[in-house]
């Protein structure tokens, strides 16, 4: 038998979204698979229109929205004490192609060392145009940038191979290694978190691997929206807070130069479009995640919900 997958998608309020992403999951080419959802605080009836939609999808239902970390660890823990071998998560706003997951699982088997495996990644409304190869860690005005983001995928990024971390639209996480390196950290509303929890396991001794033979489509932010204040907020406090976790004092440089660049272009770019607001919420992320009381990474071993 091969190994055992839970796939788990994360949605809130996504309903016709989650829909399509779930019809998607389910013309994948492998077994033995559990398609997951975890309905994260939606109050769009997103777990009433899956049940009737597919009755054979798991549902998690979380009363409240504490963010991407809080709600994904209620997947993996669910994925943990069924006994599955591997862990895929996922975004609610994707379509995979039927061998994606296949293709990620022969990667992950191939190598020990192994800790997640990502696919490329194209926009959803560009079909040949790459969303990410791959990621890449900085310490400039973000911590994370996407490997081909906006080019013409013409094979450049034809091969499999170790990337600085696997974005978590789409990450693949072998049971042991997750077991190991413990679920994602809700100290993250979103963004970033995904980040976190590679260097963690990169920390622990495995490796981010990225394969181009499996493929998605993602709509990329279809849920989280773009660049508004109620999400540049959070930007600014994940950034932070990764930053003081991992940076080296020349990195804390380097971050903080950027910075001084970054938010005053925004906000001169943001006022043309009457959205300076956006601007002036990241720098007071930014702020929320220089005064946060920072604590560690969250274990199996600990008590209650991650």
């Amino acid at each position: 038998m091969p190994p055992s997958v839970a796939a788990i998608v994360l949605s809130y309020n996504g309903r016709d979204i989650v829909l399509d992403a779930l019809a998607s999951l389910t013309q994948m080419d492998y077994e033995p698979l559990e398609l997951v959802l975890v309905d994260n605080g939606s109050t769009d009836g997103t777990c009433e229109a899956v049940e009737a939609a597919f009755p054979g999808v798991t549902r998690i239902r979380v009363d409240e929205n504490h963010g991407i970390s809080w709600g994904i660890n209620h997947g993996i823990r669910y994925a943990m004490a069924e006994g599955h071998d591997y862990l895929l998560l996922l975004n609610n706003d994707i379509e995979v192609d039927p061998a994606m997951l296949r293709e990620l699982v022969a990667v992950a088997e191939n190598d020990p060392t192994v800790g997640c495996v990502g696919p490329k990644t194209f926009y959803y409304w560009e079909r040949d145009r790459l969303w990410s190869a791959g990621g890449k860690l900085r310490f400039r005005e973000s911590v994370t940038y996407e490997r081909g983001m906006g080019e013409v995928d013409r094979g450049q990024y034809d091969r499999i191979e170790e990337v600085d971390y696997v974005n978590g639209c789409c990450m693949l996480v072998p049971r042991r290694v997750m077991q190991q390196v413990g679920p994602w950290d809700p100290l993250y509303f979103i963004c970033v978190e995904d980040a976190d929890w590679c260097m963690r396991m990169k920390r622990a001794g495995f490796r981010c691997m990225y394969t181009h033979r499996a493929l998605l489509w993602h709509m990329v932010s279809r849920s989280t929206g773009g660049y508004r204040a109620s999400r540049t907020f959070e930007t600014g406090r994940s950034t932070v807070i990764f930053v003081r976790r991992y940076a080296s004092p020349w990195e804390w440089c380097r971050f903080l130069f950027f910075q001084a660049l970054a938010l005053p272009a925004a906000l001169v770019r943001e006022l043309v479009h009457g959205n300076a607001g956006a601007a002036v919420a990241k720098a007071k992320g930014l702020w929320a995640g220089l005064r946060l009381e920072m604590t560690s990474p969250p274990t199996f071993e600990q008590t209650g919900q991650a």
